[in-house]
């Protein structure tokens, strides 16, 4: 399931990847922990929500398997517990945790289940955990797939789908208890693949597809070159 090398494409990520306010927003009143909780972030990537959150006052922990991505991250809040680690052997002890995020993550995931009973275990009973995901069910009807299908295609595949998440989180030993769709608002602040749905002419700026990784890790050159000649 995993499929991109983020130790090659970290630097420059943050050009036009940050954390959005709205999404900030709705994982801090999912979360619903008082000040001070002890939140893990897996796959926290250069740690844009996990310092927005450590500001918003919880003790924040971002794990990430990329060296590159966590020496951007250790820039950014000298509070926040910045760990190396995978999702499917997280380096923290049992129950050690308040709640847990995880941000657009688990497609980069070797084994989604044995990821999920690791986040089971470092939570206290009952702690909550909330997940902002990417699925094939909705990235298949994104108006990309007609300039890039190919690459849209292979993203499709990587992408676990809603049934699959679903089924892991539950032999995981979760109960889920919201599922809240989420449409790109005109106000987004993090760049990611659909971002620029309304703004096109975006998608021509190298520097803009730098952070998304369907194109730095599955779009082809010549792919690349033809949906951009078409745009």
């Amino acid at each position: 399931m995993a499929y991109t090398d983020y130790d090659t494409i970290g630097t420059g990520y943050d050009g036009t990847r940050q954390a959005d306010a709205y999404l900030v927003g709705r994982l801090l009143t999912l979360l619903d922990r008082p000040p001070g909780s002890r939140i893990l972030d897996v796959g926290c990537g250069t740690g844009n929500y996990t310092s927005a959150l450590q500001v918003l006052g919880l003790s924040m922990t971002g794990v990430e398997p990329s060296e590159r991505m966590l020496a951007e991250a250790r820039t950014k809040d000298p509070e926040v517990a910045w760990v190396t680690g995978s999702a499917e052997a997280l380096p923290v002890a049992d129950g050690s945790f308040d709640g847990a995020i995880g941000t657009l993550t688990t497609h980069h995931w070797t084994d989604l289940e044995q990821g999920f009973r690791e986040v089971q275990r470092a939570l206290l009973p009952g702690s909550p955990f909330v997940l902002l995901l990417a699925t094939p069910e909705q990235t298949g009807r994104y108006w990309l797939s007609h300039y890039f299908p190919d690459a849209i295609a292979r993203s499709c595949e990587v992408l676990p789908s809603v049934p699959t998440t679903r089924s892991a989180l539950e032999r995981a030993g979760f109960r889920i208890t919201v599922e809240e769709p989420y449409s790109i608002r005109p106000t987004l602040q993090d760049l990611f693949l659909y971002s620029a749905k309304e703004e096109p002419q975006r998608y021509l700026d190298e520097g803009f597809r730098k952070g998304i990784s369907t194109f730095a890790a599955l779009t082809g050159s010549d792919e690349l070159n033809t949906g951009l000649q078409r745009l």
